[in-house]
């Protein structure tokens, strides 16, 4: 580690964190501006059905976070982290580019799709690994850290769902695709500009001359997976066999190097693939925000906010990153202040607290349509602004803090490589957020809001408790995955409690 690196800088982070921050707001706000008005494109361009539009985006998003194995893979053994990171903003800008040029040719829109969500995959894990190597595994900073850097996530996909809707329902979606890519020319001019921050930051490949035998063989490997994955979103089910042995592989080599690890080592990266299993039931309902909660609030929510017409309900999705960015510095703070005195929650405790925040807000919503209606069977916006404020506490308590807990967990030569596994429990939670989207979805043609508000109500009480019942599950590990995780043999309940 340089000494550039070690020197103060951001929010009390190293001057390198600066980088990675900035770098993370522009491709995130590609990303998600492409996202906040990709089911509702897929239905008003493309002519789907609400039930086909999200079960496409569900397989769209496996896509996105699947690759993200190979891209950490890549990062760490084949080119090196940072070359990684500008290979997939590249590979990205050329997708929304594509999008935009699209229109209403579905082959045109899957091949665009296929640039991202290879891009994606390529660019996701590498920034967290960059941050992983820039502090030791005991820092205390690390959880403040990853939340700051979740911050930038969320500033780059608040600013796009908000504007993205709004600049592509006036000017045409073609005009908020080109908006996206900007985002990544943003992002690449920010890496380059700013690099030298990054000096010493990277994997052992990276640190080495550029091997162009091996990039020549990762470019044609790209260009294969793009047009397989071009093919695999018109062929929805061999797209999700194909997830299914790529989840298989990554988790047997996982539990291969569990196997050849001992002690306490060994039993944190148990505790890592348990909070990764908890981590997919999280996404599927976080997948929700992008589906079913954006259709609930385009169809039953009203549409006149703080004494303004929405005449962009899309926009409503906005409010998850806006709540992030409003709590994530109370929680850094929280994070560093306990930590310093050692009192901070356990990581599975928050997973479990995360997960509890998720359950009330789809209970509060289902409350909502069942009894606080208006006679047009519209509800007011402000019950969404609160589900959205729990969703977005539960979302920094887990996903805000997954690669916390990898670079806490797992040991240092399979950080990136666990870090992609890690997007895989988004990649499977895709094919179920989709799915379980599906179940919100009105039969063809009907949209009379008195028949859509007794579905939303009926399907979100039943998401809210089977949440409730896996956050009850999950406090019940607490204790052990705690003693686990510490390498505890004995630990007295009031140590327990004490530290939970």
């Amino acid at each position: 580690m340089s000494e550039d690196v070690k020197s103060p800088g951001l929010f009390s982070q190293p001057r390198a964190f600066s980088i990675i921050f900035f770098l993370e707001i522009w491709e995130r706000w590609g990303y998600y501006g492409l996202q906040s008005v990709l089911a509702v494109f897929f239905v008003k361009s493309l002519g789907m059905s609400d039930a086909e539009s999200f079960v496409v985006f569900g397989a769209f998003s496996s896509m996105v976070y699947g690759f993200v194995a190979i891209g950490g893979y890549v990062g760490d053994k084949v080119l090196g982290t940072q070359r990684t990171v500008i290979l997939g903003a590249l590979t990205l800008m050329i997708g929304y580019v594509l999008m935009a040029i699209a229109g209403a040719n579905k082959q045109i829109v899957f091949a665009a799709l296929a640039f991202v969500a290879v891009g994606c995959g390529l660019f996701k894990a590498n920034p967290g690994s960059l941050m992983s190597k820039m502090y030791a595994q005991d820092d205390s900073r690390l959880d403040g850290a990853f939340t700051l850097y979740y911050m930038a996530v969320n500033i780059g996909s608040f600013f796009s769902m908000l504007f993205v809707p709004i600049i592509g329902g006036k000017y045409g979606l073609s005009v908020g695709f080109y908006l996206c890519a900007i985002g990544l020319i943003l992002a690449i001019v920010t890496f380059v500009f700013f690099r030298h921050l990054l000096k010493g930051v990277d994997s052992p490949v990276g640190l080495q001359p550029l091997n162009y035998t091996k990039f020549a063989v990762v470019i044609a490997s790209l260009a294969v997976l793009i047009a397989a994955s071009t093919w695999m979103l018109s062929n929805l089910t061999v797209a999700h066999w194909i997830l299914f042995f790529v989840v298989v592989t990554v988790f047997l080599i996982i539990f291969k190097e569990i196997f050849k690890s001992q002690g306490i080592e060994r039993s944190k990266m148990i505790v890592a693939v348990v909070l990764m299993a908890e981590a997919v039931v999280f996404f599927t309902l976080f997948q929700q925000v992008f589906t079913s909660l954006n259709f609930f609030a385009i169809k039953n929510v009203e549409h006149v906010f703080l004494g303004m017409e929405v005449q962009n309900p899309e926009v409503f999705q906005s409010l998850s990153p806006f709540w992030v960015l409003a709590v994530s510095p109370v929680l850094a703070f929280l994070y560093n202040y306990y930590g310093n005195q050692g009192r901070d929650l356990s990581m599975p405790a928050k997973f479990a607290t995360g997960m509890s925040f998720c359950a009330a807000s789809f209970l509060i919503l289902a409350a909502a349509a069942r009894y606080f209606a208006n006679s047009e069977a519209l509800v007011s916006p402000w019950w969404l602004v609160l589900a959205y404020l729990l969703i977005s506490i539960g979302e920094l308590l887990i996903s805000g803090l997954g690669l916390s807990m990898i670079s806490k967990l797992m040991p240092q030569h399979m950080i990136g490589f666990t870090m992609g596994a890690y997007f895989l429990t988004t990649a499977i939670s895709g094919v179920t957020g989709g799915w379980v989207a599906t179940l919100t979805a009105a039969p063809q043609g009907v949209t009379d809001p008195v028949q859509t508000l007794s579905i939303y109500s009926q399907v979100f009480l039943q998401i809210g408790g089977m949440s409730a019942a896996a956050a009850a599950l999950m406090f019940l590990g607490v204790a052990s995955l705690r003693r686990m995780i510490h390498g505890d043999g004995d630990v007295s309940s009031t140590e327990m409690s004490e530290n939970a």
